[in-house]
């Protein structure tokens, strides 16, 4: 078999991968991310020229030159900037199909697991599923953008015990993280480090049938007594005799009523304390801020809050599900490191979420076939979807 043949089939595979050829042309035309055959005969050729560009290591103009000469399309460079530009909301609709298919597979996964017998041992959650939330930035390729803090900011969430990206979000440096920017699955149990702990926010995780469990700090919101009083967390801190706090409080909301929550806080072992209020000394000192002597104080301290109750999962298993939260930070890496999410080319915001979506549809293919093996690609053996180009020209 000729090296264009194995190519050929390759691509083919990875086509019927991402739905096949029909749906991916129903597709394409409905979101108007290919509408005529002029220069590209069809969309699923479009897709590759995309894949191409954002996934190998051509410009523009090289991988218009490329596509002409393997007879795939005749186009100039600006012609292919103008696809790309039109062909997000279409990779956008891509990457939602994969993520629901995801989605719905972790969820039966979850099910399952919470109807077995119980003679393998269970992951952290009893049985439900868990979502951890976080996103990650790239940088702006224009110079006078990432001197103004200019970044794309992909907001995504990760499943266990499925352990793969089931949902995601892509915006600019303006779209701040929220614990509810993503759809909450019913049922579930969404897990997010303290600049996710906005009470407002977290009430409408609880209202759409999850359960939050959040890192706090001390300052994170408006402490309330269960009564509604006010409460001093610092001074409650304080005067633990056991190191280990485990207690229903309320969070005070701007514009509602209080938002009943439990909170669980641990002291951290004395070496670990010590080295948490080192570094927020040192974080002070580099920003040049009078640092609260209660910023120590909460240093020393694991700080949670939930709504799931006592009765749903004791202190330690709220722990061991928050401990889980580093998943998504390697699912980050990997991103980064094996498939090439760095900095997208050009200024162009389009073409940079463009670039961004063919990256992230290329980990959902990688989940998809992590899913239907059962284990986890060793590291250096990405399974980004082939697509023809030449690594390198």
């Amino acid at each position: 078999m000729t090296h264009a043949a194995r190519a050929n089939a390759t691509w083919n595979d990875t086509v019927e991968q991402l739905g096949g050829g029909d749906l991916l042309e129903k597709e394409a035309r409905e979101t108007k991310g290919f509408q005529r055959p002029r220069k590209i005969r069809c969309a699923v050729d479009l897709l590759q020229c995309a894949f191409a560009y954002c996934l190998g290591k051509l410009g523009l103009r090289l991988t218009a030159a490329w596509a002409e000469g393997i007879g795939l399309a005749n186009l100039s460079n600006v012609a292919l900037l103008e696809r790309l530009r039109a062909a997000v909301p279409w990779l956008e609709a891509i990457a939602a199909r994969l993520m629901a298919g995801l989605c719905d597979g972790a969820t039966a996964n979850a099910a399952a697991a919470a109807d077995g017998d119980g003679a393998a041992a269970k992951p952290p959650g009893k049985g439900r599923l868990i979502r951890l939330i976080d996103a990650t930035t790239v940088a702006k390729a224009d110079k006078a953008e990432r001197e103004k803090g200019g970044v794309w900011r992909i907001h995504a969430a990760y499943d266990l015990p499925g352990e793969r990206l089931s949902a995601f979000e892509v915006t600019d440096e303006k779209g701040a993280e929220a614990i509810n920017r993503l759809p909450v699955v019913p049922g579930e149990i969404r897990v997010a480090d303290r600049v996710h702990c906005r009470a407002d926010d977290l009430a409408d995780v609880i209202e759409q049938g999850g359960d939050p469990l959040v890192r706090a700090g001390w300052r994170s919101a408006r402490w309330l007594w269960p009564c509604g009083c006010q409460m001093d967390l610092i001074r409650v801190l304080e005067g633990s005799a056991t190191g280990v706090i485990d207690m229903p409080v309320k969070l005070a909301r701007a514009k509602a009523g209080p938002l009943a929550m439990r909170l669980i806080a641990v002291r951290l072992p004395k070496d670990k304390a010590m080295k948490a209020v080192a570094d927020a000394r040192a974080t002070a000192k580099d920003k040049g801020h009078k640092l609260d002597p209660r910023t120590l104080v909460a240093a020393e301290w694991t700080i949670i809050v939930t709504s799931l109750s006592k009765a749903e999962l004791s202190t330690e298993e709220v722990l061991d599900i928050y401990r889980m939260r580093w998943r998504i930070e390697i699912a980050f890496k990997r991103m980064k490191s094996l498939l090439g999410l760095a900095r997208p080319p050009g200024d162009c915001p389009r073409v940079a979420k463009a670039w961004v979506l063919c990256h992230l549809i290329a980990v959902l293919l990688t989940e998809a076939q992590l899913a239907a093996i059962g284990s986890s690609p060793r590291r250096g053996h990405a399974l980004a979807p082939a697509c023809g180009a030449p690594a390198a020209c």
